[in-house]
Order: C-alpha cells, then structure tokens, then sequence
C-alpha cells in the first residue's frame, strides 16, 4: 500500500508541476497587460515592468515563481490591492471558501447516501418515487434557484436565518449558501447509491450472505454499501473540487468573501499573479481530491491498487 501511495503522490506532483507551467505561459502569451491604465506611458510601463521582473525571460520568471511558491508566497497584487502580498488576500478568503464548500460536501453526502439506502431498502415504494422525484429536481435547477428560494422564503419572509453572510456569525449565515450549494449532490448522491445498492442487494454473494443468517444491518452497512461506494466515490470527486472552490453565483447571491469572487475580479482587470494563484490553487484542490479517491479506492478494494501495478511495482 506504501508504495501505492508514493506513485500516486509523485504522479500527482509532477501533474501540478505541468499545470502551473501550462497556467504561467498562457497567462505570458495572452492579449494585454496589467498595466493598461491609458494615462501610462511606454516608459512608465517599462519601469513598472522592471520593478516586478516582468522584463525577464519567461523561463527565468518561472523559476523564480516556483521558488518563491514553494516557500508560500504567490508574488503580489498588480492592480486590487496594488503591492499586497497575494498570499494575504487569499488567507482571508480561502478559509471562508473551504469552510462553506466543506460543509456542503458533508450535507450532501450525507442526505444523498440516507435517501439512496432508503429508497433502495424501499424499492418501487412511495419513499423510492419521492427520493427519484428529488433526485430529478435537485439535478434539473441550477444552484442559484435553491439560493434565491431559500433567501425569500427562509430569510425575507421567515426571518430564520441571515440573508447576507457575516464573518461575525460565519455559522449561522453560511447555512443557507450550504444549502444551497448541497442540493445538486444530494440530488446525485441520492440517485448513484439507490442505484448501485439495488443492483448490489440483488446480487448472488449478498442472498447468499443473507441465507446464512448475516443480520440485515450487517448486510447493508458492511457487504452492500461497502461494495457500492467505489461508484459514488467516482461521480463525488468532481462535485467535492467544485463545492470546494466556491460557485461565483452562490457567492454573489448571499456576499460571500470567497476565493471565486477574486478571480473574476483578477481576470477582468488582468492581475495575473492573483489569476494564477487562485487558479493554481483550483488545480491543487482537483488532484488532491482524486489523489485521495485514487487511495480510497486502494482501501476499499485491494484489486484496483494490484490492477494498476502494486504486485509488481
């Protein structure tokens, strides 16, 4: 299994590596500047080039970069926060992003799991057509409906919870953005898991585990579900990086201080070291989520560590 990991970890560096690479030239060779202020003049620019090394070659300037990341520091902002440490800028955001992200992975997971197991368990019942019923529309709307649903009713009309986000009651106010944002995997979940635990409750090992007197929770939880998560592990991956890294829609809805925001803002005013930064920062979230699925994997089934090469690695 040690090894296992360690291939996956090398490979998942050198997949970062590539990437930032690839981030920093199409940032080097694309139209404009970040410094586009008409009022500057060609000899204003060349010295404002000169004072953040943007007049090196791009290989030297990537070196440099990755040096410096390596030791946490992205560079500065050129234009928002004009000479602020980015690494800044992201430490007040980037914790408000993850925290709302990380709650809506654990509510979604686990309300999709529960619905799944259930309408499995209930099969062509009322619970399982109200679970499919769920599942299509959680699917079909866009998060920033939910957004908009749960603010006027939960929050203009009731007054259960705060509409706009405060730092000051970072629990409280990031409930219905989590609410939100969870929908579309509960909706996913729900449908994966009551799929593939049919399928698997119908399988021979499982009535001939049930023949043998195994007690029906052990049958579920340990037999059952344990054999259908390597498929919702699968199609959770790419939600848990999107959740992670924020939705820009759900951010602006409830005025969510988060990474997503700031990168818009970057990309619309050309602050290429904050654009690289926090794309760079997307990249390592996505291959650290599938590093980690990649492991779950080897854990809940031996076979697809010795399938890839472990027995003879």
């Amino acid at each position: 299994m040690g090894r296992y990991i360690f291939k996956r970890l090398a490979l998942a560096a050198i997949t970062i590596l590539i990437i930032l690479m690839v981030l920093f030239l199409m940032l080097e060779y694309m139209p404009g500047s970040p410094f586009n202020d008409e009022k500057i003049t060609a000899a204003q620019r060349a010295v404002l080039d000169a004072k953040y090394g943007l007049d090196q070659p791009v290989f030297f300037r990537f070196i440099d970069y990755v040096k410096s990341m390596l030791t946490g520091d992205f560079g500065v902002s050129y234009v928002i926060q004009k000479n602020m440490p980015i690494s800044t800028m992201l430490e007040a955001r980037l914790p408000v992003t993850i925290q709302i992200g990380a709650q809506a992975i654990l509510l979604g997971t686990l309300i999709g799991l529960i619905l799944g197991i259930i309408a499995a368990l209930r099969h062509n019942s009322i619970i399982d057509t109200l679970t499919t019923f769920i599942s299509v529309i959680g699917v079909s709307f866009p998060s920033y409906v939910f957004a908009l649903a749960l603010s006027f009713f939960l929050g203009s009309k009731l007054h259960w919870f705060p509409i706009l986000y405060s730092p000051a009651k970072p629990i409280v106010s990031s409930i219905l953005p989590t609410i939100a944002l969870s929908m579309f995997t509960i909706a996913t979940v729900a449908r994966f898991a009551r799929s593939e635990m049919i399928e698997v409750l119908n399988s021979d090992y499982i009535l001939l585990s049930e023949s043998k007197g195994v007690t029906k929770r052990r049958l579920i939880f340990i037999h059952a579900l344990r054999n259908a998560l390597i498929p919702i592990i699968t199609v959770l991956a790419p939600l848990v990086v999107t959740l992670m890294t924020g939705s820009l829609v759900i951010e602006q809805i409830f005025s969510i201080p988060g990474i997503g925001s700031l990168l818009v803002t970057a990309i619309q005013i050309n602050d290429y070291n904050v654009i690289l930064a926090v794309t760079f920062i997307y990249s390592i979230m996505f291959v650290g989520i599938m590093l980690l699925v990649d492991i779950l994997y080897g854990i809940i089934d031996p076979r697809i560590r010795l399938a890839k090469g472990e027995k003879h690695g």
